[in-house]
């Protein structure tokens, strides 16, 4: 009869014996990798990224690693990166200027792909609709181009007989090329002679604002570029010694010593760019997922710089105003 008891206590045992067998050796789940690549250095967007996806569950050293690759405004180093990113079997890529997203399709066909800023995705190949981009791009349309109108209509607010304009754009960033044309379109029409200063480097930054002051410009719009971001407090000084008004694409440019700027509110697209890689990590294709557009824009001006240059902001502006730098 002890025997039997042994006996039936051995069979007994064996599942919980293997359970803890298989508790042991079982593997932790691999955490998502998520590459990011940016044309720029734009760390304060990416950081409410970050943020929306740690709200969406996806919290870094827990479940989800980032691989981040920044450019720093040389576009050249993109197609590397890129390839470095797809070499490391990331689950998704997250891109940050239109050259990045570039690099990163130019890289895989494969592995998904989410645009936190871009522009003129369709006629560059990046996508065949923004309703239903095809293939494996998607994310957000920041209309850099088609906010020109808006920026020269505000500086000629400021400047109402304003005679001759510059605008300062990067020669190597595709996108700036239509932002340029579009400018060039407004002012042919209000009879305002539009002087292009392209450069290529920040090394030429000096020159174009002396060209600019030869040429007798009245202000300048700066073309929002990896390579104008990285070097904004640079060229924000740059306008304010040539006596120079500035508008611009973002917010933090303004805070940088710009003057005014006129864009969409660069965190908030980054954050819907979060909510976009939730979904493919879901199982969602990105190529069925529409490009979206910004909806709401915010008029920013650095009161500071405008008492360098001894201008007075109109009341009726700053009263539109979304945010005043003090």
């Amino acid at each position: 009869m002890n025997n039997r008891r042994a006996a039936l206590g051995a069979i007994i045992s064996i599942p919980a014996i293997l359970l803890v067998t298989r508790r042991s050796t079982a593997q932790p789940a691999k955490p998502t990798v998520i590459g990011l690549l940016d044309a720029s250095d734009r760390l304060e967007w990416w950081d409410a990224f970050r943020q929306q996806l740690r709200e969406l569950g996806y919290v870094d050293g827990r479940n989800v690693r980032f691989e981040m690759r920044l450019a720093k405004g040389d576009s050249e180093l993109l197609p590397a990166m890129a390839r470095e990113l797809v070499g490391l079997k990331v689950n998704v890529i997250v891109t940050s200027g239109t050259n990045a997203a570039l690099a990163a399709k130019r890289a895989t066909s494969a592995i998904p792909i989410v645009m936190a800023t871009g522009t003129d995705q369709v006629s560059l190949g990046l996508a065949a609709s923004l309703a239903h981009p095809g293939g494996n791009v998607t994310g957000l349309s920041t209309l850099t181009s088609e906010l020109m109108a808006k920026r020269f209509d505000l500086i000629r607010e400021l400047i109402p007989k304003m005679s001759r304009l510059a605008v300062l754009w990067n020669t190597d960033n595709l996108s700036s090329m239509a932002s340029v044309r579009d400018l060039q379109s407004v002012a042919e029409r209000s009879k305002v002679a539009l002087q292009t200063v392209g450069i290529g480097s920040a090394q030429e930054l000096p020159g174009a604002f002396t060209s600019m002051t030869r040429e007798r410009a009245e202000a300048v719009i700066v073309v929002q570029t990896p390579l104008t971001y990285t070097h904004r407090s640079e060229i924000a000084d740059l306008a304010i010694r040539n006596r120079l008004p500035s508008i611009w694409g973002a917010f933090e440019y303004v805070v940088a010593g710009g003057l005014m700027s006129y864009a969409p509110s660069y965190p908030e697209l980054f954050r819907r760019a979060a909510r976009y890689v939730q979904k493919i990590l879901k199982g969602a294709n990105a190529g069925d997922l529409p490009i979206e557009q910004p909806s709401t824009f915010e008029l920013a001006v650095n009161v500071k710089t405008a008492q360098a240059l001894g201008m007075a902001i109109p009341a009726s502006m700053l009263a539109r105003a979304s945010r005043i730098v003090p």
